[in-house]
């Protein structure tokens, strides 16, 4: 019997498709599917191998809006963040299609002969997608893999498989060999842990919870097996009383808002410097209901559903009875998982300032000087991502050494960019994706010694 999940519309409640889950079985033999393709991808002369990531690039470049309309439906993203979505997986293919010409090792001075190293792929690559960024999230994982002369099987989360499936169709359109690149629709504990457990699995990559992403790790460790993870987040907003305060306040709505605020780098802890803090409020007040929360298929919109039915009840349970609301925006009536965009006031130990809500929800809490907002900064499990607004260079250097997170943009809310290394530190994950780092997760080094 074929076990299938309905794919649900977030902004319509509607039945987009049904899905066929992944058995266990059919895990196994696309892993075994990819094993054996990777002894011949893993020879494919590097010259080839990026003229076929140039042509995957091509063909998700041609069918941009095609994913992007896909996914408005599949996870109630905006047109204007699905198109970019789409769009990034396209880039992110194309910047790695140069990686395999240049994946250099090293000839290092030896008495007696010659030494030198060499980076080889490692074989089949588990991926795991979650729902909150299905396209760009599953490019980060594949395509530098898939320089590399990894094989990759990866599975999208349970809720948001479509736009997955599609880029799977689109590979071998591009001409990728049967077996190079499979996506395998289903569970998190059927699929996702076989990839674990599978000993012809060399390497996980995952993205979602913490909780989840400890439990992985651990399984991984049984066999000594590579992980990269990218966790939770509960980044801050630093803005000091010397910033462009207009400017932050006008800003700071798209730092933890954007896809609904499910996003691990929303900036949602808004600490504000004491001085300004009561100025900062007033400004923040009409950007915040200023953001358009409706259809995610009107160009206008700014800002969709939440995903489900149960995870808008999880967003719900942190604001019961409007309890420390300073104020809110506006979100459509009837069908669908909306919610407001929602600014906090709580005390400092509240369980919202705290703990990762992944929701239009954020807290803005007060600081006294530099060393206070490092403080509160830090006062978290999670490093992940930040922003710190200020007109003083030597404070923003300053700042940006003491805070612990993996990436931070100053007078900006920038968290990734596809050439630049994106991670996270403490319990907001391991490893680097993107970049020219990435590479280097996706490789071993060889070292030969000749004697001369």
């Amino acid at each position: 019997m074929v076990v299938t999940f309905d794919v649900i519309n977030p902004a319509t409640e509607k039945i987009v498709r049904s899905v066929p889950h992944t058995t266990l079985g059919d895990t196994d033999a696309a892993i075994g599917r990819a094993q054996n393709a990777f002894e011949s991808w893993r020879n494919v002369a590097p010259g080839d191998r990026a003229r076929l990531l140039r042509k995957f690039a091509e063909v998700v470049d041609a069918h941009v809006e095609e994913l992007a309309r896909l996914e408005v439906e599949n996870s109630g993203h905006t047109i204007g963040n699905a198109r970019w979505e789409a769009g990034n997986v396209r880039d992110v293919l194309q910047y790695y299609s140069a990686a395999p010409e240049r994946l250099f090792g090293k000839q290092i001075p030896v008495a007696g002969g010659l030494d030198v190293t060499f980076h080889e792929p490692l074989g089949v690559v588990g991926v795991i997608v979650p729902w909150n960024f299905p396209m760009p999230i599953a490019g980060w994982g594949f395509a530098p893999a898939l320089a590399a002369g990894n094989t990759v099987v990866l599975k999208p989360a349970e809720v948001t498989p479509l736009t997955a499936i599609r880029l799977g169709e689109l590979a071998l359109e591009a001409g990728l060999p049967e077996g190079v690149f499979q996506v395998l629709p289903g569970k998190g504990s059927v699929v996702g842990n076989r990839f674990v457990t599978h000993p012809l699995v060399r390497k996980v990559v995952f993205t979602g919870s913490t909780e989840v992403g400890k439990q992985i790790m651990a399984g991984c460790a049984n066999q000594v097996k590579r992980v990269t993870l990218e966790l939770g987040g509960k980044s801050a907003n630093i803005v000091f009383a010397d910033s462009d305060l207009e400017k932050a306040a006008a800003t700071a709505p798209s730092g933890v808002f954007d896809n609904a605020g499910q996003d691990c780098c929303a900036r949602s802890r808004i600490l504000v410097q004491a001085s300004v803090y009561d100025r900062f409020m007033e400004l923040l007040e009409p950007a915040v209901q200023g953001v358009r929360v409706g259809e995610p298929g009107d160009e206008a919109t700014e800002m969709g559903p939440l995903i489900t039915a149960a995870h808008l009840g999880k967003v719900a349970s942190y604001v019961p009875d409007d309890t420390h609301v300073a104020f809110r925006g506006t979100a459509p009536d009837g069908p669908g998982f909306w919610f407001p965009p929602t600014v906090l006031t709580p005390p400092a130990d509240h369980a919202t300032v705290t703990e990762e809500i992944f929701g239009p929800v954020v807290v803005v809490l007060p600081f006294t000087d530099e060393a206070d907002a490092i403080r509160i900064a830090n006062d978290s499990e999670y490093g992940l991502s930040g922003s710190i607004w200020t007109s003083d260079v030597g404070r923003a250097i300053r700042v940006s050494r003491a805070v612990e997170a993996g990436n931070l943009s100053v007078n900006s809310h920038s968290s990734v960019r596809y050439w630049t290394p994106f991670g996270g530190v403490k319990q907001s994950g391991l490893g680097r994706e993107l970049g020219p780092d990435a590479l280097d997760a996706f490789t071993e080094v060889k070292n030969v010694f000749i004697a001369t």
